[in-house]
């Protein structure tokens, strides 16, 4: 089947993380598409998380002007329409892009100026979250969640912990989040993917996020899948990465298919269109191929993406009716 011309919805995306050749090409024109492949797109198996983190270093080091972040961010608008995305949720951390002196408010207002012209030329509508980053001090996290509020009313919807979990703890993050909290910014948090479900029950019991990002380890905890399930915590979950950083030995091992049947709440996501080589609707192929998934799996998936997704509800019902009469 072909899934691009179903509509589709995605939650975990990285900015940073899914630059085209073609962006690339423009961005640096000395490029190659086999340096290209080699240095922006990840192996089929990277060695763990933090190898795989390690690939987005190269387009960082291209997003550092307004015009590299623009022409990253229409860039991504562009693959989004050809997949059939007709809702995103796209994250990056806003501090990684200040090394050639942009302040990180002028990082944050790139992206969100393009954003509005990407939704204006391509009908997608996209939302960003604001990443801190695990390897962060305290006050590189309160500068960030302090961006959220700033640009709240904008497409700037939520706040989000990235990076590498196994290596570092929650102690420097514990007050941005509980600034995210006092404010009611929406919050969303990488946890149970590099580690087991104690990550993820640390991070919801001191960050109180209602979504986790990729949370795939939860299920190693019956307990834990119940009070996911009770408290309508939604799971951002991304198969093909989850292979590439080495949490499964293949797709056939991917526990995907059991947290569907669990009843909590998930969707499925790219998390790194480059890095991973994947497309929304490639991962939906896959999944239909090994898990024998149908429309019906998917509409699920995109209804409780946009049960989940952080805008009013007005979109969510428009978004919601476009997915029913299209499955």
């Amino acid at each position: 089947m072909d899934y691009t011309r179903l509509p589709k919805v995605e939650l975990h995306l990285h900015l940073d993380c899914s630059l085209s050749y073609q962006v690339v090409q423009k961005l640096d024109p000395h490029i190659t598409y086999e340096a290209y492949k080699s240095s922006f797109v990840g192996p089929v198996k990277c060695y763990n998380l933090a190898d795989f983190i390690t690939r987005a270093q190269h387009a960082i080091a291209l997003m550092q002007t307004t015009e590299q972040l623009r022409l990253v961010t229409l860039d991504l608008f562009d693959q989004l329409q050809a997949d059939g995305v007709i809702y995103a949720e796209i994250r990056f951390a806003p501090l990684e892009h200040t090394r050639l002196g942009l302040s990180p408010q002028e990082v944050v207002q790139a992206v969100n100026d393009a954003v509005q012209q990407g939704i204006a030329q391509t009908g997608v509508e996209v939302r960003v979250i604001l990443c801190t980053l695990r390897h962060y001090s305290e006050a590189q996290s309160m500068e960030t969640v302090q961006l959220v509020k700033d640009f709240q009313g904008t497409y700037v919807v939520a706040f989000d912990i990235a990076s590498d979990e196994a290596g570092f703890p929650i102690t420097q993050h514990i007050r941005a989040f509980e600034f995210a909290n006092a404010h009611q910014l929406h919050c969303t948090a990488h946890a149970g993917e590099a580690k087991g479900a104690e990550s993820v029950w640390e991070t919801l019991q001191y960050f109180h996020p209602s979504r986790i990002g990729h949370g795939v380890r939860s299920l190693e905890d019956a307990g834990l899948m119940e009070f996911l399930k009770k408290n309508q915590v939604h799971l951002e979950v991304c198969p093909t990465s989850n292979v590439q950083t080495n949490i499964y030995p293949r797709i056939q091992d991917h526990r995907i298919d059991e947290i569907y049947h669990s009843g909590v709440s998930m969707s499925v996501n790219t998390d790194a269109r480059a890095i991973a080589n994947v497309t929304l609707s490639s991962e939906y192929q896959t999944l239909e191929e090994i898990f024998k998934w149908d429309l019906e799996h998917f509409l699920t998936c995109n209804l409780e993406a946009i049960e989940h997704a952080f805008v009013p509800d007005e979109l969510k019902e428009t978004l919601r009716n476009k997915l029913l009469m299209a499955y």
